[in-house]
């Protein structure tokens, strides 16, 4: 059923703008007067479906993305909607009421649309990749199978805030260094390319013998005063074709995530991260119902490495065939021996998913520790880095100075 916007007065003439669902324009504006509200405009959703759900275009990019906060609320209060007792559609129906994120309130009136036609909420969720990935449309599946979904859903929400906290939490250590760099970097080049060509050229005038560090200064500043912008585009085409092969290739795909795994510190702090996903992810498929052999495909494509991600899907085909899970995954060497313990424990033990939260817990801990560590050490670093800069700059210009006073003595 097609979704219309609108713009119309209500009965105390205030101006409202909306959505609604309706066969026509015509029954949408007849739909809106039953319930003493008066359209002036009203115009079918660009993001609505031309030829049925097959054809339905992605809503995700026509408007303001869709963010992991939104469908965690969304989520949250579905759950608590269905906990309560209220049936799928009407709860469907309260949620497009209150939602005041645009593209999501079209999402939700197209999905209670097909929900109202006969259609799976996982069938119909799966229309809207780019809002829900193939992790979250399993999950319903699992809780629509198992009749518990506001469970399913529940610990959905919990599992995108955790994600999102963490999300948080290492933006904001990061955000301090990654701003003072960049200042950092605009000041130096500032001071390189403007400030330093106008004292250097006075020593340059007098045609003195100048130090080997102020002629070097002279030299790079030359350099960056008159091809900077050799410099700037130079720098461009290098981000541009790394960003491409990195992303873009599959070799490249796989050689920087290696990188990832084995540069100094990012790369254990990337692989906690990558095993703290891992962990939280499958804990939540199979608590949530979700068949092992699923669950591992599905986490296989939000590892957010290749190599991991390859050794997933190695693991995989050796459970079908009947090896247990640690085993499989203790043969490449990508996990470390205390996670292969601990699931090791969780199967002999029939208490995998807890024992998989405990692993997720555990190295979340972690990263966030590494993450803080990191950045405490990263700022002197880079104030240091800075200081010695800015001292070369200064002794460069000072020496000659000192050498011409001792001449005038």
């Amino acid at each position: 059923m097609p979704v219309y916007e609108y713009t119309a007065f209500d009965h105390q003439g205030r101006k409202r703008k909306g959505i609604i669902d309706s066969g026509s324009a015509g029954a949408a504006r007849q739909k809106l007067r039953e319930t003493q509200i008066f359209p002036i405009e009203i115009t079918e959703s660009a993001t609505d479906r031309k030829d049925g759900p097959k054809h339905q275009r992605p809503v995700g990019g026509v408007l303001k993305k869709v963010g992991l906060r939104e469908v965690s609320v969304m989520t949250r209060q579905l759950s608590t909607l269905l906990g309560a007792g209220l049936p799928l559609v009407p709860s469907l129906t309260t949620l497009v009421s209150q939602t005041t994120h645009p593209e999501m309130k079209k999402t939700l009136a197209q999905i209670k649309e097909e929900v109202n036609e006969g259609n799976s909420l996982t069938a119909s969720m799966s229309h809207f990749p780019r809002i829900f990935p193939p992790f979250y449309i399993n999950m319903v599946r699992a809780g629509e199978a198992s009749g518990m979904l506001n469970l399913v859903l529940e610990r959905l929400a919990d599992f995108n805030e955790r994600q999102q906290e963490l999300k948080t939490k290492i933006r904001a250590a990061l955000a301090y260094p990654i701003l003072m760099f960049l200042i950092g970097s605009l000041v130096l080049f500032f001071l390189v390319t403007f400030v330093v060509p106008n004292i250097t050229n006075i020593f340059q005038e007098m045609h003195q013998t100048l130090p080997f560090i102020t002629v070097l200064l002279i030299v790079v500043s030359g350099f960056f005063k008159s091809y900077w912008w050799i410099v700037a585009i130079i720098s461009a085409v290098v981000i541009s074709s790394v960003r491409y092969a990195v992303t873009k290739t599959t070799r490249g795909q796989y050689l920087w995530d290696k990188i990832k795994l084995t540069a100094p510190l990012f790369g254990a702090v990337h692989q906690k991260m990558a095993v703290a996903r891992f962990s939280r992810t499958l804990g939540t498929l199979l608590q949530s119902g979700v068949p092992l052999l699923t669950a591992m495909e599905i986490v296989r494509n939000v590892v957010g490495n290749r190599l991991i991600a390859d050794d997933l899907q190695t693991a995989s085909l050796e459970v079908e065939e009947g090896q247990g899970l640690s085993k499989s995954l203790a043969k490449n060497g990508l996990f470390p021996p205390i996670v292969i313990e601990m699931i090791s424990v969780g199967e002999h033990s029939g208490n995998l998913e807890p024992m998989l939260y405990r692993v997720a817990d555990s190295y979340e801990k972690e990263v966030e520790a590494s993450v803080i560590m990191m950045t405490s050490l990263l700022e002197p670093a880079m104030i240091l880095f800075m200081g010695l800069v800015v001292g070369f700059i200064v002794v460069s210009v000072l020496l000659p100075i000192f050498e011409m006073n001792q001449l005038v003595r």
